[in-house]
């Protein structure tokens, strides 16, 4: 029978345990995740610190006093996220996959309790079982991470490094995709920033910036997209067990509305 009981200091040592195994099996798919986390003392590093990280309930699931499955869950900007709670990528792991729904509700019980009823997990897509049993709960897909190794490819028509007599049209394109993302349905709670002198300082800086890559598309002589790559060192999403050394990603992108159609090649 399984037992379910809020988490606490005790259980740190074989929930890491439980961690550590849940990200081999995630590196027999995605084999550029860091290995060192298949090590349990490594794997409870990443899972204190978020234990720590607030005051957030978790919970634990026992099975004749053995511990089969946790949930933890950290908070993150209101601003962004509206009340909310995160299961971060160390924040769960279970033996049996449906595990994880009893060990939801027992925790969003109270973090509902408390007011934040905006819940967020990142499940490993390779784990088929555990992502049916958070979409189980009622869970949707909001991003996808996804990692591979790039070989040498020619650059694609049209596209080139941007360059300081470009940033006007970037402060143009800078509201666009935070205003997509406030609509359905992602719904999201961060407004576009509206300060054009501070986006332009953020611009200026990028592409000055010796580890930042700015990149932008041109059609017909006139600069219609743009995405940014940084260092993943730089990203407040990806951490631990899902940051691998040496890495860049692509932290931004948009292109005015219409321009698809021309990129296309639509009518």
């Amino acid at each position: 029978m399984l037992t379910i009981l809020p988490f606490s200091d005790e259980q740190l040592e074989p929930a890491a345990q439980l961690l550590a195994e849940r990200h081999r099996r995630h590196r027999s798919s995605e084999p550029l995740l860091p290995a060192r986390y298949e090590d349990p003392a490594s794997a409870r590093v990443e899972l204190e610190a978020l234990w720590h990280a607030d005051d957030t309930p978790g919970a634990v699931a026992l099975h004749d006093g053995r511990v089969v499955g946790y949930v933890i869950g950290v908070r993150k900007s209101d601003d962004l996220w509206g009340p909310n709670v995160w299961v971060d990528p160390a924040g769960h792991a279970v033996e049996h996959a449906e595990d994880a729904r009893d060990l939801y509700a027992a925790a969003a019980a109270r973090w509902v309790d408390a007011g934040r009823k905006a819940h967020y997990v990142v499940v490993p897509a390779a784990d088929a079982d555990l992502v049916d049993a958070w979409f189980g709960v009622g869970f949707g897909q909001q991003h996808a991470f996804a990692i591979r190794e790039l070989s040498h490819e020619a650059w694609p028509a049209g596209v080139r490094e941007a360059e300081p007599r470009d940033v006007g049209e970037l402060v143009r394109l800078a509201p666009l995709l935070a205003e997509h993302q406030m609509r359905s349905p992602v719904f999201s709670q961060r407004a576009p920033d509206e300060d054009e002198d501070e986006l332009r300082r953020e611009i200026e800086a990028d592409l000055a910036s010796p580890t930042a890559g700015s990149l932008v598309a041109e059609r017909e002589g006139r600069v219609v997209g743009n995405f940014v790559v940084l260092p993943l060192e730089e990203s407040s999403m990806h951490s631990g067990l899902v940051r691998p050394e040496g890495v860049s990603y692509l932290a931004w992108a948009a292109r005015f509305p219409r321009c698809a159609e021309t990129v296309r090649g639509w009518p």
